[in-house]
């Protein structure tokens, strides 16, 4: 018995592994997407604080938004979390549903990518990866291997980084 406690207490740390810090994933989601909590293209609500995900090796992975909702993925343990995003409104005054906006820019159509911080403006050639409207927001592509960018449309092929 006495040989079996100290393994025992050897375990222990192993066994209590640490979770996942939600409150981080947290705000590094709402940076990436440009919108906080309940706002128009952010997470409809905050991540279930309940949720006990192992800590991520390595940073977690943020998927482009998809059917109403971005996923969060650790490759490296194999978890994966869909946070539902918050979506505008399409209801008109009266309450009936209102028609959707005609898309400013459709799948396929060469886009200016515009990025504007203190001072500077850069941009470049994307390609639209999937229709959207003016104020909404839409995946582009400089090139078939570059990798996905999430931009909010402006204008007729011009989008920019929020």
């Amino acid at each position: 018995m006495r040989l079996f406690l100290p393994v025992l207490l050897l375990a222990a740390p192993a066994a209590a592994a640490p979770f996942q810090n939600l409150a981080a994933l947290e705000t590094r989601l709402t940076g990436a997407l440009g919108a906080g909590i309940g706002e128009v293209g952010g997470p409809a609500a905050p991540i279930d604080r309940r949720l006990k995900l192992a800590a991520c090796p390595q940073p977690v992975s943020i998927e482009p938004p998809a059917l109403g909702a971005v996923t969060l993925a650790c490759p490296a343990i194999g978890w994966k979390l869909r946070v539902p995003l918050k979506r505008l409104a399409m209801t008109s005054a009266a309450g009936s549903p209102a028609m959707r906006a005609a898309p400013v820019i459709k799948r396929g159509d060469p886009v200016e990518l515009v990025a504007e911080r203190d001072g500077f403006v850069v941009s470049t050639q994307t390609v639209a990866q999937e229709d959207g409207v003016a104020g909404g927001r839409i995946r582009l592509r400089a090139d078939a291997k570059a990798p996905v960018v999430i931009a909010e449309v402006v204008e007729l092929g011009r989008a920019r980084i929020p």
